[in-house]
């Protein structure tokens, strides 16, 4: 008998530590990680950016890289002190707490609170927060330093959310960097590159298929401010 139960937690484990989702019942801790269901492509959880450091964050990164490679961070500029911290669904958010505290390191900020919410790891790296199917806040609408496959830029003109890239301060500090990469609206939208706000490199205007009259350039798209 101890041996049947000690084969059904073997075949059991790996189920339990590779869920893709949470729920109100189901938060993650510093040590658990999510992992994007179909191909396993991205891994979410905490992570240290240097082996002697106690800085933790909480982002995705490539899961079957064997160099951790990350491509989204949540608290980049808050960063946690220890690893007693907690992602959960709390009034219709997903909320970062550290040491108990009852304010969030980190929220997805959501005005409006959802009783059924749950946050999905997707395999293409976006990390989406749903109410009765419908996504109401994403990873992808808030993004690092990164570009990823079916990630936009730009301005949505009908909410006024305006995605961009921001530079990661040094390879070993995510805070937000003084590079920017958007696209400027008026006119013909046009791919600007951005040094403390003033424009530094752009890729001529947009088309509608390609971007026109785009000058060379070497060293600026690993974006480290």
């Amino acid at each position: 008998m101890k041996e049947l139960i000690l084969l059904l937690l073997i075949l059991y484990y790996p189920f339990c530590h590779s869920l893709d989702t949470i729920t109100l019942n189901h938060s993650i801790k510093d040590g658990d990680v999510l992992v994007s269901s179909d191909r396993g492509t991205f891994a979410l959880g905490f992570f240290t950016l240097h082996p002697d450091s106690k800085t933790r964050y909480l982002g995705i990164w490539y899961n079957k890289i064997s160099e951790q490679t990350i491509v989204w961070v949540a608290n980049r500029d808050t960063p946690l002190n220890d690893n007693s911290s907690v992602l959960s669904i709390k009034n219709g958010n997903l909320v970062l707490h550290s040491n108990n505290n009852l304010n969030p390191v980190w929220s997805s900020n959501v005005s409006t609170s959802f009783v059924n919410a749950s946050a999905k790891l997707l395999d293409t790296g976006n990390f989406i927060l749903t109410h009765n199917n419908n996504v109401v806040w994403q990873s992808f609408d808030s993004p690092s330093n990164t570009l990823l496959p079916f990630m936009k830029l730009g301005l949505d003109r009908k909410t006024g959310l305006n995605r961009f890239l921001t530079s990661w301060k040094s390879p070993n500090d995510p805070r937000t960097g003084n590079l920017t990469y958007r696209i400027d609206p008026t006119g013909f939208p046009q791919l600007f590159l951005y040094r403390n706000k003033i424009p530094i490199w752009r890729t001529g205007s947009w088309t509608g298929q390609r971007w026109v009259g785009q000058k060379e350039v070497e060293h600026l798209f690993y974006l480290n401010g």
